[in-house]
């Protein structure tokens, strides 16, 4: 039986989306930043010949353009202020949380509560500067490589690193700000963002080729299968393996309370969409440092993009294994760490049904999860290869990556729910004050009560 939560998110409508002024603030703030950011992708970084930008952005959009292009909006192909995007606070909040989990100092400053988030979010920002510095000077390395910088030199450089690492913080500030004052979370939406403007020029594209190859049976057989894939992304992304739990009869003072049940819910993929960014980074290296160093490529520099080139079967081959190894090490060492679920079971005298508290519990809990992940780490592996087999292997046009598949979804998903809560939390007041308005006439015009009637 649905409860009175459900009940009420079942019969959420416009006129409650009306109502709910706060919420309007919120996605109106949200958007107005979302637009600056929007804005800011067409601001060019001083100092670029524009003419030979978009050859050289075809030549290098296996690199570097391959991990930054979707994250960027096109920022990075119009050589934007943004043209880093958010990226490099992505990375540095990835290594933050996971030497947190394996270093032994940030360990204990993860357990001081808000004052030891606050530090940790310090050294995320120092990360952030320090991978954006590194990431902004290569990339003024490659336009001078590359002949686009109208004056090449030590104040070309320095303009530019200075611009792009100042455009990334600026687009943390924003996502920060989205967060606690607007709805979903920043970071996410500005990624979201940036993927969701680039679809319109790459289905453009796609009819173009469509139209002048005549195939049209293969458009819309690459349209339902977009669709089918973002139906079986929503499916799994939802999917959860729900741990019966069981909590048991207890007394406080002189009082005592009945024992309850309860389920702990993993997700099939609890790691998300950090596997498929990390493995195609790592794999996108090698590309990229050619592209820095422009027609000085190595013997060996050049083996290694010969087999481990985008769509090479080695490259797919790895590319598979990595993921499938971040989804394990990052849901086990960050994600689910099935020692601390145990020992908060434990600490709260919730217990699985047939299972001891305690290190019996956490045994139980990684024997589940090691199932799930086999699940999850495959699925993540078929979503993320679909496209590039497709594109690489069998020629079919698909310009939407495995990886902007599962951010779209996965970002959607989160600020719907976000909504729905702030929708329900306003009905929720709505009830309270209404039980209060009543609650005052009562106590304002006493009712007379009948007595019994007199024989």
């Amino acid at each position: 039986m649905a409860s009175a939560a459900e009940q009420m998110a079942a019969n959420m409508s416009w006129s409650a989306f009306g109502k709910a002024t706060e919420l309007r603030q919120r996605i109106l703030f949200a958007l107005a930043l979302l637009c600056v950011y929007r804005l800011g992708t067409f601001i060019p970084v001083p100092g670029i010949d524009g003419s030979a930008l978009r050859n050289f952005m075809e030549e290098a959009s296996q690199g570097i353009g391959g991990v930054l292009s979707m994250f960027t909006g096109g920022a990075l192909g119009r050589m934007g202020i943004f043209a880093l995007g958010i990226m490099p606070y992505i990375s540095a909040s990835i290594i933050v949380q996971l030497l947190s989990a394996m270093y032994e100092p940030l360990k204990q400053l993860k357990k001081e509560g808000q004052q030891g988030r606050q530090k940790i979010n310090q050294y995320t920002r120092y990360g952030t500067v320090i991978l954006a510095t590194f990431q902004a000077f290569g990339l003024a390395v490659s336009l001078e490589a590359g002949n686009l910088a109208s004056d090449p030199g030590l104040f070309f450089r320095a303009s530019t690193v200075i611009t792009l690492v100042g455009g990334t913080m600026f687009l943390m500030w924003i996502g920060e700000q989205i967060t606690a004052r607007g709805i979903g979370n920043g970071i996410s939406l500005i990624i979201f963002v940036g993927i969701i403007a680039e679809v319109p020029a790459a289905l453009a594209q796609f009819f173009r080729q469509a139209e002048s190859s005549g195939n049209w049976a293969l458009v819309i057989g690459v349209i339902i299968m977009v669709i089918l894939l973002l139906g079986f992304v929503v499916f799994m992304e939802r999917a959860l393996r729900k741990i019966h739990l069981q909590y048991p009869r207890r007394q406080v003072g002189m009082k005592v309370y009945d024992g309850g049940s309860s389920h702990l819910p993993i997700k099939v993929n609890p790691a998300g969409v950090i596997p498929a960014i990390f493995a195609s980074a790592l794999l996108l290296l090698p590309t990229t440092i050619s592209t820095f160093s422009g027609s000085d490529t190595g013997r060996v520099m050049s083996t290694i993009l010969a087999y481990f080139g985008p769509g090479q079967p080695a490259y797919l081959v790895f590319f598979t294994a990595m993921i499938v190894f971040f989804t394990f090490f990052y849901t086990k060492e960050v994600a689910f760490k099935v020692d601390e679920v145990a020992d908060n079971l434990k600490n709260q005298n919730g217990f699985v049904p047939g299972i001891r508290p305690g290190k019996r519990t956490a045994e139980y809990l990684d024997y589940v999860v090691t199932r799930l992940l086999v699940l999850g780490s495959g699925y993540l592996a078929a979503v993320c290869l679909l496209p590039e087999i497709l594109r690489t292997q069998l020629s079919i046009p698909v310009y939407v990556g495995g990886t902007s598949i599962l951010i779209i979804v996965s970002v959607g998903m989160d600020t719907i729910q976000q909504i729905q809560s702030h929708l329900l939390a306003h009905q929720y007041e709505g009830l309270i004050e209404k039980s209060q308005l009543r609650g005052k006439r009562s106590t304002g015009k006493p009712r007379k009560s009948k007595g019994p009637a007199r024989r």
